[in-house]
Parts: structure tokens; C-alpha cells; sequence
């Protein structure tokens, strides 16, 4: 285990947490609000921590996969202890546990939060928490690569620990090129949604904190009804930009570079379209009898899908009153997720592809047991390494869930209410049903279920390997 370049880096996230503290201080001086100053607080500590241990850049640079991803853990436990001192300072969420979750739902993208109200809070405050969306939604990690002078292949295992999706490559030679183009990407389409919002004459501060919100697939609203008061043309420009953000970035680096055929040849990117339409389709049959008319049943539907599949969790209405066939369908994809190597959660598109293809390829063996079938997708076999992570990726994902499941049990609320709570924030998406339903939020829990549904979200965000390497004695061991 390399502690120096562990140490190293998540020195670097702490200095690149204080940046991040500059936009809501800057916030509160622009409001004349009091609350800048615990930014500044938290700014100053971070430094403090930060500063001595970037120092000296360690003599052994080695990176394999393990120091990878035990650096991307203990950097997310880290940025979000740190990003929730803050709310506890400005006595916005005085709980420290109530705190923590809040910020780790922020920087997982999740959006669960177990604020009743958000609009008695102060401008900076609001401001961090759709920023901290933002920030998670491509990656810290993936940040800090863009910026650091970090040269060797050893590197590649930051960006594969952190980045979504059953394999992770460059898209180009270099590491960091490869992160440069992705921020870009990312931040070009931040831009231009806000430019759409600015159109559609949304506040500023409601287009910025919306945009980060969006473009992170997070969901925190500034507003309690979410995005339930906006006009109908506002709504349409998040749904657009939330499915957008649920797409695999590769596909936009594929456009950009010309490669058209090869975009559209992506099976992932066609079955994520032909599940939103296919659930779009359903759902407003089945609910078009509580809409005035058709139209607007359409476009209240398209919103709540894109919001779910992508693992959003913005509301304009709530789907808790809709019908069971509808509630089973946004249910079902709360766990298929957006792609692969996008900002979205959930057990990813790709995934589940890869899934049915090795079950079409088993049965097809059972019936012709000497015939050699691999899987492929795209027109390439998918390497037997790929395959074997996936399966394994759910054996993990369904016993963490079902025992998440049993342990917030004990606070004894309805099984709606406990098995959609931990499917929103195992898949980083935000509100449940029942009593975390779109209207409701997580303060009931106990903050023993709290702190289970905090790992939920982390383990959600960082494809659960990462985190559970921490419980590993082995890990620990220099060799």
C-alpha cells in the first residue's frame, strides 16, 4: 500500500475543496449573508490539513489498482465529511449525521435530503448544495487528473475507480487528455443549458444552482416543490438535459471527433433510448386519465422518467399518487440507471445488457452444448473479464441491498417505504415512495439508518468495490 500517494492526493482533494468554498462565499457576499463565514471556516481547514501533506510529492509514484481505489474511497469520506462542516457551522443542518448525509447525498448525486424545506435557507447554502452535484457528478478524481502533473499509466486506476460502468478506457493515449475532454465536454453542456433556462427567463441563481443540479444528475431543488412551479418550456429543457447527461460521454466524444457511424452503432446507447420511450409510452396510458389532457400527460411523464432513469430525482409532480403499473415501471428503472460513463447512477444500461446476452448465451449452451458462443456487443466479443465483473458486481449489489434492507427494517416503517429508500440512494437517485415519496424527504430515519443509507450512497457512486476494499485487513499491508 502506498500511504505517501494516498496522502498526497487526498491532499490535493482537500486544496480543491477550498476552491470549491470560494462560490458560496462568494454567494453570501453578493447576498449579505451571514453564512459565508462558516465557508470561510471550512475553507481555512481544509488548507490547514491540505497544504502540509501536498508538501513534498512522494519519491514512490507507484499506483495499481488497490492504492487506486482506496484513494478514491478515503477522497469521497473525506470531501464529504469536509464539504458537510459548513452546514453544521451555519447551523442550517445542525446534526452533524444529518449533515453528512445531506452532503453525501449532494457529492453521490442521490439528492436525498432530510431537509422538509429549502427555501428559508440562505443563498450561499442552496448554492453548495447544487454545486456539490456538480463536482460529483463527473468526479473529483477525474478533476484532479485534468489539473495535476501526474504522468504514468498508474494513474489510469484513479479514473477506473471512480468513473461509472463495467470498464473504463481513455479516450485518448494520455490520462489526463483523456480527463480534459471529458470536463470539457461536460462543462460545454452545463453552458448550454443554462443559456436555455437564461431563455426561458429562470432566475439566475435558480438557472445556476438548476444547471448543477441537472448536469450532476442530482436533484437537490431550490425550491420545495422542486421543479413543480416552473413553466412547462423550463420543464422540457431539464428533461432534455437530464437524459442528455444520462448518456455514455464517449458517444459525445464520438460526434465530436466525426465518428458517426460508430456512435450509432452503440447497443447501450439504442436500448437506453427504447427503454425511456417504451416506459414514456406506458405510463402516460396508464395515467392519462389524472392529466387535463394528453399533451400535458406526456410531458409530466417524460419528465419523471428521465428523472428516474437517469437518476436525477427532480419532481414536477407526485408519482406516489400515480397507478401501481406506473410506480412499478419508475421502480424498475430506479435500478437499470443511466449509461455507462455518464453523470447517472443506478445498476447501469450496459450492465443489464451484458446480463441478458450471457443468459441468452447459457441457454443457447444448454441446447447445443459444443457450440462456442460469445457474448458481444457493439459486433466485439466482450472479454470474459468484463462478463465475470458484472455478475459478480450483482452478487454484491443485491446482497448489500437486501441487507441495507433488513437493517433500516428495525426503525420500523412500512416495506415500500424502506425498499424504495434504499433503492434511491444505493442507485443515487433521490426520492422513494411512500413516505420518502417526491413530497417527503429521509429525516424519519434514524440516524442508524442514516448512516446506512450514507454507505448506500457511497458504495452506489463508486460501484460499491471501492468502499467495501476499506473492510479488507489485507488491503492495509505493505507489499
Amino acid at each position: 500500500m502506498n500511504y505517501s500517494m494516498t496522502f498526497y492526493i487526498i491532499g490535493w482533494i482537500l486544496r480543491l475543496e477550498a476552491v470549491f468554498m470560494v462560490l458560496p462565499g462568494v454567494t453570501a457576499i453578493l447576498y449579505h449573508e451571514k453564512d459565508g463565514f462558516a465557508f470561510l471556516i471550512t475553507l481555512l481547514i481544509c488548507l490547514a490539513i491540505g497544504l502540509p501533506l501536498t508538501w513534498k510529492k512522494p519519491s514512490d509514484k507507484v499506483f495499481h489498482t488497490k492504492e487506486g481505489f482506496v484513494t478514491v474511497a478515503l477522497s469521497w469520506i473525506v470531501l464529504s465529511v469536509a464539504g458537510a462542516v459548513p452546514f453544521v457551522i451555519s447551523g442550517s443542518i445542525p446534526n452533524p449525521i444529518d449533515a453528512l448525509f445531506e452532503t453525501v447525498s449532494g457529492f453521490t448525486t442521490t439528492g436525498a435530503s432530510i431537509l422538509s424545506e429549502v427555501e428559508p435557507l440562505s443563498h450561499c447554502v442552496l448554492i453548495w448544495r447544487s454545486f456539490t452535484h456538480w463536482i460529483g457528478g463527473m468526479g473529483v478524481l477525474v478533476f484532479i487528473l485534468c489539473l495535476l502533473p501526474l504522468t504514468g499509466g498508474y494513474h489510469m486506476n484513479l479514473m477506473k475507480a471512480e468513473s461509472p460502468g463495467p470498464s473504463v478506457s481513455r479516450l485518448v493515449p494520455k490520462v489526463q487528455s483523456t480527463a480534459k475532454i471529458l470536463y470539457t465536454i461536460y462543462i460545454s453542456l452545463t453552458i448550454l443549458q443554462i443559456i436555455f433556462l437564461l431563455i426561458g427567463k429562470m432566475p439566475l441563481f435558480d438557472t445556476i444552482c438548476t444547471a448543477f443540479g441537472t448536469a450532476g444528475t442530482g436533484g437537490f431543488g431550490i425550491k420545495n416543490d422542486s421543479i413543480a412551479g416552473y413553466s412547462t418550456y423550463l420543464q422540457i429543457v431539464i428533461t432534455v438535459f437530464m437524459i442528455l447527461f444520462g448518456v455514455n460521454f464517449n458517444i459525445y466524444f464520438l460526434l465530436l471527433t466525426k465518428k458517426f457511424a460508430q456512435a450509432f452503432k452503440s447497443e447501450e446507447i439504442r436500448y437506453y433510448f427504447g427503454i425511456i420511450a417504451a416506459a414514456i409510452l406506458v405510463i402516460t396510458i396508464n395515467t392519462r386519465h389524472m392529466f387535463d389532457n394528453i399533451g400535458t400527460a406526456l410531458q409530466q411523464v417524460s419528465f419523471q422518467v428521465g428523472s428516474i432513469i437517469t437518476t436525477t430525482g427532480f419532481a414536477t409532480t407526485d408519482f406516489n399518487e400515480w397507478p401501481v403499473v406506473s410506480q412499478t415501471i419508475l421502480v424498475m428503472l430506479m435500478f437499470v440507471g443511466a449509461c455507462a460513463g455518464s453523470t447517472g447512477g443506478g445498476f447501469k444500461v450496459s450492465r443489464l445488457v451484458i446480463l441478458c446476452k450471457t443468459v441468452r448465451k447459457e441457454l443457447h449452451i444448454y441446447l447445443h452444448p459444443n457450440a462456442v458462443k460469445k457474448v458481444k456487443m457493439d459486433g466485439k466479443s466482450i472479454p470474459h473479464e468484463i462478463v465475470r465483473s458484472t455478475n459478480i458486481f450483482l452478487i454484491v449489489y443485491v446482497l448489500i441491498f437486501s441487507v441495507s434492507v433488513l437493517l433500516i427494517g428495525f426503525d420500523n416503517f412500512d416495506l415500500v417505504t424502506n425498499f424504495t429508500a434504499v433503492a434511491a440512494t444505493f442507485n443515487n437517485i433521490g426520492p422513494g415512495l411512500e413516505l420518502v415519496g417526491p413530497t417527503q424527504n429521509f429525516s424519519l430515519f434514524s440516524s442508524f439508518s442514516k448512516c446506512v443509507l450514507i454507505f448506500d450512497m457511497l458504495a452506489g457512486r463508486l460501484e460499491i468495490f471501492p468502499l467495501l476494499l476499506l473492510f479488507k485487513p489485507d488491503t492495509w499491508k505493505k507489499f
